[in-house]
């Protein structure tokens, strides 16, 4: 629990001094001792961080004063960043944000300064309170920022059943405050970051503690502290690594469902590590570079010279007719790849799509059947999102190649080894084992 005075949820009437502070709150005592309760109106905007928007820190001496703060602060540390996602390459952060009582908020710009290991090691020993922490911590661990222990107030969220999950509907339902998201999808990368985009990432840590007591509360009412802790600590392990570099990524390009042929995929495999070239040169989001839409476009027509591309849709703008000679060499070389070398299907992991089992295997399709009416069963009986409560992938798995002896400890076995956690492998393993077998 934070010791810091709470921002109270939408119940309960808020005394002074007790949220962020707003300047339409400067006048007489007499007229602002106690605020109005945000039910009957809805909720209070939440306009500016209660100690002000902090300038960021960009130097060594500034990081060192910020490390001391956070290291004398004392409970859980909030923890935010933003990237630049559909305006730059990477996936790296632009800005991070912390809040923890006894230190305030303070903004970190990560570019001048590098890694952030010196911070790490301030708050090493810290729970982190983070909203969808998975989103965050491959970035935040590139700046040697990596949790020992988190509190994720998304998925906290997920288990307790609420239907809003994002930070904004989660702050205005259980606290009481708006918080104005406009600046979500802003290219954090562009400098100097304006003060109202310093506002808006200052806020986004304001009240991230008091959202974890109250999820934390809600959970342990529930009875479901402990899946929690068990999700956490899941997050801990793995939530820092990079993802896996994807089979063939060149065959999620937007519309890729229209190209007929391997000759055409083969274009649209060519355009797409053409783009992915020049985005990576550029440091610039592979879509800003070409759009889907003219990969495939172009695929489709195979233009031969510069006037015919320059009439595909999608390759009018100026930067993409500066770079036709790229497209066109890249149309080129899939023209003149031999057959033995045109895209072939990769070969599928794991069982087949599942609208192919009812003719492939009548019995796995069946049994699939049993294992999902299952986990929506126990999903509804524990008011749980069923993706939450186990990865359909994991039950497609189990229906495809059950274990040779079905019992609920073979069952088990069989849900960790696809990373189920102990509080899933609780609730569904008797379920599914009595499902797998067939139906007589």
């Amino acid at each position: 629990m934070t010791d810091e005075p709470p921002l109270h949820r939408r119940d309960a009437q808020r005394q002074a001094g007790d949220g962020p502070h707003n300047p339409a709150d400067d006048r007489p005592a007499a007229e602002s001792d106690v605020r109005p309760d945000p039910s009957p109106g809805g909720a209070v905007p939440l306009l500016v961080p209660r100690d002000g928007t902090p300038k960021p820190v960009e130097t060594g001496k500034e990081l060192d004063d910020a490390v001391a703060r956070f290291a004398a602060g004392t409970g859980p540390v909030a923890v935010d960043a933003e990237r630049a996602s559909g305006y730059r390459y990477s996936q790296r952060a632009y800005l991070v944000q912390l809040r923890r009582v006894g230190a305030g908020t303070v903004l970190i710009d990560p570019l001048p300064l590098g890694d952030l290991r010196v911070l790490d090691a301030a708050i090493a020993d810290a729970e982190w309170v983070l909203h969808a922490a998975n989103q965050d911590l491959p970035c935040l661990a590139e700046l040697g920022l990596r949790p020992r222990r988190l509190f994720d107030t998304e998925l906290a969220a997920r288990l307790g059943g609420f239907e809003r999950v994002g930070l904004a509907a989660l702050t205005e339902s259980l606290l009481g405050y708006s918080l104005e998201k406009h600046h979500s999808a802003a290219d954090w990368s562009s400098r100097p970051l304006p003060e109202s985009w310093l506002t808006y990432a200052a806020l986004d840590v304001e009240m991230l503690t008091d959202l974890r007591d109250v999820l934390a509360e809600e959970l342990q009412r529930q009875g479901k502290a402990e899946w929690a802790a068990e999700e956490f600590a899941a997050l801990v392990a793995s939530g820092g690594q990079p993802p896996k570099v994807r089979t063939d990524p060149w065959r999620r390009t937007s519309g890729i469902h229209r190209i007929r042929g391997q000759r055409a995929q083969a274009r649209v495999r060519a355009l797409w590590y053409a783009r992915d070239a020049v985005a990576a040169r550029r440091d610039s989001a592979p879509g800003r570079v070409l759009p889907d839409a003219a990969i495939i476009a172009a695929a489709e027509l195979d233009p031969q010279d510069e006037r015919t591309l320059l009439t595909v849709p999608g390759f009018g703008g100026r930067s993409v007719r500066r770079l036709a000679k790229t497209w066109l060499e890249a149309l080129r070389e899939a023209r003149a790849l031999p057959d033995s070398e045109l895209p072939v299907s990769p070969p599928i992991e794991g069982p087949p799509p599942p609208h192919r089992w009812a003719d492939r295997d009548p019995a796995a399709a069946a049994r699939l059947a049993r294992c999902r009416e299952v986990v929506l069963q126990v999903a509804g009986a524990h008011n749980l999102p069923p993706e939450n409560l186990i990865s359909p992938d994991s039950i497609r798995r189990l229906a495809w190649t059950p274990p040779e002896e079905i019992t609920t400890a073979t069952v088990g076995d069989t849900l960790r080894g696809y990373n189920a956690r102990n509080w899933q492998v609780n609730l569904l393993s008797p379920g599914l084992a009595e499902a797998l077998p067939p139906q007589e």
